[in-house]
């Protein structure tokens, strides 16, 4: 099998790299993905607060992955789904071995490569955490994946490692769906995640936040039974005698993210010892002949936004080396990582008064002070949607809720939906206990009215993913 280009991953970063190159001209143009769909990450991440910069609106990860595979079925680029790439080799033309139930084991010769695997998880033995190894233990990225895919809950009483987004994420979501989340346990003496999931996944329903604590020991045997939570140092060693007990039927570990590097390092691409990806020049070329990387292969990016961005710009370059087959590999640049805000809140805050605002990553702090007129002084916004979230969080706070509903007659057991308007935050058990209850019959297409005028506040539940019937 021959393509000018190959593109490998279909998640966000393919998918706009694959659209940059068909602008170029490139029309020749082939997309592996292991999964069953395009859309990668993004499938299971059904919460919103995607594409305020790519689509100049809020969206779920669902719903931003459809918006980019309604433009390559347009385009009618080619995709190999279910298929895993076992072997990558640089050159003139590259060379890729590849794996399905249809084809067995094949070759791809293409004249350049687009490396978009994205990123995975650390795994628990990167921790160091004594104990052994019974049924319970997740990363938190895994679990998401059973609860918002494939509709299983992992456990029923939850201790979270580390407050990476994700992590906080999780915690939402498992509580959502019926879960106890005993604690996040951050070893940092701040967050690792954005100031306005603190507010929404976990000062919303109650989670604890356990700065400068980690898990030293897991018990159980044949199930996690519960954890031994310490308190550390400003060496983030556990301090003696500040050890604590936490029962628990589950333990998710949220403690950072690392590039799907091993087709990287099989084409001979040198690696870069900070961003843990691939060596790239200014056009995001790898050392490697013909190999171009971008988004979270080449480094763990925070904003979906910014992958697509940078994905573009591969997918422009891969067209214009196939068009010029410059071999100049040229200066090295390590990509620009933004230097992650520190989640610290205010000591001693008055969450009735300094609010965090969840309209955007950037989470202003926001003071709201009530005159003797009863007129509210707003501060600390740096846009006017600040100012209307904090007038609504002190007199009527409001959620959007995201979740699924069990599917029948679909090639998906769920479909992810969200309220297609905010509602009030005393109305959220009532809304989930209506979408737990709720089901549907394929096929389902994004906006699909599923719920209407749940739990009478006027709002209603919509599909954010399509799922086909079953022929």
């Amino acid at each position: 099998m021959k393509t000018e280009l190959l593109i490998i991953g279909g998640g966000p970063a393919g998918m706009a790299a694959a659209l940059s190159a068909y602008e170029q001209g490139i029309r020749d143009i082939l997309i592996v993905e292991r999964d069953r769909e395009l859309g990668g990450i993004l499938n299971q991440c059904i919460h919103n607060g995607f594409g305020l910069h790519t689509f100049k609106e809020e969206l779920t990860g669902p719903e931003y992955a459809a918006r980019y595979v309604a433009q390559i079925e347009e385009k009618e680029i080619p995709c190999l789904l279910n298929t895993m790439v076992t072997d990558l080799q640089g050159g003139n033309p590259c060379k890729v071995t590849a794996m399905n139930k249809e084809k067995g084991l094949f070759t791809i010769e293409a004249q350049a490569v687009v490396l978009a695997m994205g990123c995975r998880e650390k795994p628990r033995g990167a921790m160091n955490i004594a104990g052994s190894r019974p049924a319970g233990i997740y990363a938190a990225g895994t679990a998401q994946y059973f609860v918002n895919r494939e509709g299983m809950l992992p456990g029923k009483e939850i201790v979270i490692v580390g407050s990476g987004d994700i992590g906080l994420i999780m915690a939402r979501r498992m509580t959502l769906q019926g879960a106890k989340v005993k604690m996040v346990a951050e070893i940092m003496p701040y967050s690792g995640g954005l100031r306005r999931n603190i507010v929404q996944c976990l000062d919303d329903y109650g989670i604890p936040l356990k700065l400068n604590h980690t898990v030293v020991e897991i018990h159980g045997k044949d199930r996690v039974t519960g954890v031994t939570v310490a308190r550390v140092d400003e060496n983030l060693k556990p301090i003696a005698d500040s050890e604590e007990f936490v029962s628990c039927d589950t333990v998710l570990f949220s403690c950072g993210l690392i590039p799907e590097n091993e087709l990287s390092k099989a084409a001979g691409a040198d690696m870069d010892s900070v961003t843990k990806g691939p060596v790239v020049n200014a056009r995001l070329q790898t050392t490697a002949e013909g190999i171009f990387a971008c988004g979270n292969v080449l480094h763990v990016h925070d904003l979906v936004d910014n992958v697509s961005k940078e994905a573009k710009q591969a997918g422009y370059y891969a067209a214009e080396y196939i068009r010029n087959r410059e071999k100049d590999f040229g200066e090295v640049v390590r990509p620009k990582i933004p230097e992650k805000t520190k989640c610290v809140l205010p000591e001693g805050r008055d969450a009735s008064k300094t609010l965090i605002c969840i309209g955007c990553p950037v989470g202003c702090l926001i003071t709201v002070e009530e005159g003797k007129d009863g007129e509210l002084s707003i501060k600390g916004n740096t846009c006017k949607k600040g100012e209307s979230y904090a007038r609504s969080e002190v007199t009527a706070p409001k959620r959007m809720i995201t979740s699924f509903i069990k599917v029948e007659n679909g090639t998906s057991k769920v479909v992810s939906v969200k309220t297609d308007g905010e509602i009030p935050k005393d109305k959220i058990n009532a809304c989930m206990e209506e979408i737990k209850n709720a089901g549907c019959v394929a096929p389902v297409s994004v906006g699909d009215v599923l719920v209407k005028n749940v739990a009478g506040t006027g709002i209603n539940i919509v599909a954010t993913a399509n799922v086909a019937g079953n022929n």
